[in-house]
């Protein structure tokens, strides 16, 4: 732990902000994590059991889908099975604005993550410059000597260990934005054709 410390504080003041980057970029991640664990390990439960009960009866159907409004399926499911007896225009309508809603709540932190995949390296750059200007005011003003070695390496640790962990953060941040962006994709495939058979079902329904 003191020497994670130590490194820490040679790689000079931009490694604070690099700091609170990482703490933003943690807690992003983990929200992310938990929000797809839980929808991907119970959607398609919920799924079947709303579009099972949907055949025979859409009030059950509505039951199980609020009961699921904790996940974003449920609440998509949910939607139009609350209204009473709906034309199908409106049965529609309802399913696509519970869609969009959740579609953009899928997105939520996207743009901040991204931002940080950005301005990380950006850091790096500067305690890279940072390091190497402080090297070549030591080379110039104490000379290539034993007694100035020790601030002339320092520059240079500092300057390395700054885009290091500017790079470090960002191909992190990167990696896992893309991650989750490959998720939201098939989520959205999915919720979509999922959507379109509740939607057949009620049409169906309408017809008997």
């Amino acid at each position: 732990m003191t020497r994670v410390l130590d490194i820490f504080l040679v790689g000079g003041f931009v490694m604070y902000p690099l700091l609170a980057l990482s703490v933003i970029t943690f807690a992003y991640v983990l929200e992310r994590i938990w929000y797809w664990f839980r929808l991907i390990i119970r959607e398609k439960n919920v799924v079947h059991k709303v579009l099972t009960a949907a055949k025979v009866d859409l009030e059950e159907a509505r039951t199980f889908a609020e009961r699921a409004e904790g996940l974003a399926i449920g609440r998509v499911l949910a939607a139009p099975l609350k209204l009473k007896v709906p034309s199908p225009e409106t049965f529609h309508l309802a399913l696509v604005a519970a869609l969009d809603k959740e579609f953009v709540e899928m997105r939520q932190g996207d743009k901040l993550i991204e931002s940080i995949a950005a301005i990380a390296p950006l850091l790096g750059i500067v305690g890279t410059v940072n390091g190497l200007m402080s090297m070549f005011y030591n080379l110039k003003s104490g000379g290539f000597d034993t007694t100035n070695l020790s601030a002339i390496f320092g520059g240079i640790a500092q300057a390395l260990i700054s885009s290091g962990a500017g790079i470090s953060l960002a191909v992190a941040a990167f990696v896992f934005l893309r991650t989750f962006v490959i998720l939201r994709t098939q989520q959205t495939d999915y919720f979509t054709k999922v959507s379109s058979e509740l939607e057949l079902i009620y049409l169906q329904s309408l017809k008997s």
